[in-house]
């Protein structure tokens, strides 16, 4: 993967620094990994300088696992997603070696290590974090593999929770927007309850990936107060909703917090440093520091050098993040979630998003177009090109962008996708304008709801890889928010965030930083591009948001009965449901 600065290419993937020489710097430097969907990404950052290092890219042998388990025949129902918790640990092992050598470091300058996780992305281990699904007897069962943050076939349990919080009036539900997700910790813990007691009852812990990946370096369990507060209800005043709320819910399920833990780390906290062996394997010092485990998008807003409230800042890639810092907490419908020192500290931290981006483009180009994985570069390219040619309005359609459920403002994984307007003249470049178009009409309803409730946005912060690939989109965002869009001069502004936290994690004396704030000061990249509404297409997509706002309300609200009737008959007939929903 390449750096966003000129430098030399490495034949490895990585990149290093414009005229970097082996030993060339005697600054500090600390890592970032940043756990994707698809692949890890690791980042060595100068603590003085600000500069990315180098890049190393690691892709994971199984991916995503969603048709069958590797060495199994069994197919997996819809909506499964699983990962191999295995692959992450080859992102250490192949990709910190590698981004070293590539940046010429002295390994003795590196000073911590910080990582992010997509989330919910959580695993059953043994006491010693062992995954189960290493041992021979659960190799073969779904429950005991990692349930990656878009694994939805948890969608029923999510419901019944949103249910009986809403019929006690459990105060937690309005930190949550009004309803519980399938992506979430207790969707996905009841899940395993139910359908495999086995498998629960062998675990000792269910685990997010982010704190396990740091756990394998340091040998510490240390559970991130983000991602509890995030993804498992949890709060620092209240703790987990009372024991009663769930068993309401669900009689059986009269202990819920035993596989969450009771013990929990902010932001930027150092978790230990780095266990001898793992070091030796690595080839870093034992004295390294590990930060707390943190959430992917949620790094993203002091990796862009964003502190301020009023910045929407979103991370675009296989799906959007959205987050938005506040001094104060409003209890707002339609987001996923606003926790205090979430994202920054002192700062109350508000989430919200959209499930499917780069998952719904790849769609179009892989399945629709059946490209080739060596030709996707250029087709790519050919529909920007093709896309960017058609005026606003031109293409007599409308997209919803529910391939994936919808996480902001409906928060519903049974909705799906459609396209509005067909004609037998359609063209492959006006559908793919099409589902570009319909993720800037996703993000203005995410903003108007921000902005309904009293958290003003002023400008936008996008970052990812396809801000950084697609100025069309970008563009698209600016025009129908009608908000200005900076684009930050990295491609990997997660890891950068990471490698932020790690060196508020290594603390001064060794480099680093006192707090995040002083780090974000010394460490906020540059902007690469910038993006300003169009005037004079304003009128155009104003017709088109009105069709794709009563779309979305008549299908996600209105006649959502319909949507959720043609996931149900998909569930039934692949296997992937116990009953129809009611």
């Amino acid at each position: 993967m390449a750096d966003h600065r000129e430098g030399e290419a490495r034949t490895d993937g990585s990149t290093a620094g414009p005229g970097r020489e082996t030993g060339a710097t005697e600054h500090p430097v600390t890592i970032g990994v940043d756990f994707g969907t698809e692949s890890g990404r690791v980042v060595l950052l100068d603590l003085v300088t600000g500069e990315e290092l180098a890049v190393e890219e690691v892709r994971y042998s199984n991916g995503v696992i969603d048709e069958r388990l590797p060495g199994s025949r069994t197919a997996l129902g819809a909506d499964w997603a699983l990962q191999d918790p295995d692959d992450y640990l080859s992102v250490f092992d192949r990709g910190i070696p590698a981004a070293v050598r590539a940046a010429g470091v002295d390994p003795g300058r590196i000073v911590g290590i910080g990582v992010d996780f997509t989330s919910c992305t959580v695993l059953p281990v043994t006491s010693d974090g062992a995954p189960l699904s290493r041992a021979d007897r659960f190799r073969g069962r779904p429950h005991a593999w990692t349930k990656l943050w878009k694994h939805h076939a948890a969608q029923p349990y999510a419901d019944r929770l949103t249910e009986v919080a809403s019929e006690r009036g459990e105060s937690f539900l309005a930190r949550y927007g009004g309803r519980i997700s399938s992506e979430w910790y207790f969707p996905k813990l009841l899940e395993v309850f139910y359908e495999d007691r086995e498998v629960y009852d062998a675990m000792d812990a269910f685990v997010e990936a982010a704190d396990w990946v740091v756990w394998q370096l340091t040998g510490t369990l240390a559970r991130s107060a983000c991602a509890a507060g995030y993804k498992a209800f949890w709060s620092d005043e209240k703790g987990l909703p009372p024991t009663e709320y769930f068993t309401a819910a669900y009689p059986e399920f009269t202990s819920p917090g035993e596989k969450l833990g009771t013990e929990f780390f902010p932001l930027g906290a150092r978790a230990g440093t780095l266990r001898s062996d793992v070091a030796a394997r690595l080839g870093l010092s034992e004295e390294v520091a590990v930060a707390v485990g943190n959430v992917d998008s949620f790094v993203s807003v002091p990796g862009a050098g964003v502190e301020r409230a009023g910045t929407f800042v979103m991370v675009v890639g296989t799906s959007i993040c959205d987050m938005v810092v506040h001094d104060a907490q409003v209890l707002l419908t339609g987001i996923t979630g606003v926790v205090r020192d979430g994202i920054l500290p002192g700062r109350y931290g508000y989430e919200a998003g959209q499930p499917a981006v780069g998952d719904m483009f790849a769609w179009f180009v892989d399945r629709l177009l059946g490209t080739e994985r060596a030709a996707r570069g250029d087709v790519y390219a050919a529909l920007e090109d093709a896309a960017g040619r058609i005026a606003p309005g031109g293409t007599g359609l409308v997209a919803i962008d529910w391939w994936n459920g919808n996480r902001s403002v409906l928060a519903d994984a049974d909705l799906s996708g459609a396209i509005v307007g067909l004609t037998l003249s359609t063209s492959a470049g006006e559908v793919y304008r099409a589902l570009l178009e319909s993720v800037a009409y996703g993000t203005r309803r995410i903003v108007d709801n921000f902005d309904d409730n009293g958290l003003r946005i002023d400008e936008i912060v996008a970052c990812g890889g396809i801000a950084e690939k697609s100025p069309l989109l970008m563009q698209l965002v600016a025009d129908v928010t009608g908000r200005p869009v900076a684009v930050p001069a990295s491609p990997q502004i997660p890891a950068r965030g990471s490698a932020m936290f790690a060196a508020v994690a290594a603390g001064t004396r060794a480099g680093g930083f006192a707090d995040l704030s002083s780090a974000v000061d010394a460490l906020r990249p540059a902007t690469a591009a910038r993006y300003a509404p169009d005037a004079s297409s304003r009128d155009a997509y104003a017709r088109s948001y009105e069709v794709y706002r009563g779309l979305h309300d008549t299908l996600g609200v209105e006649r959502v009965a319909w949507m959720h009737a043609l996931k149900d008959l998909r569930r039934s007939v692949s296997g992937g449901a116990e009953e129809p929903r009611p």
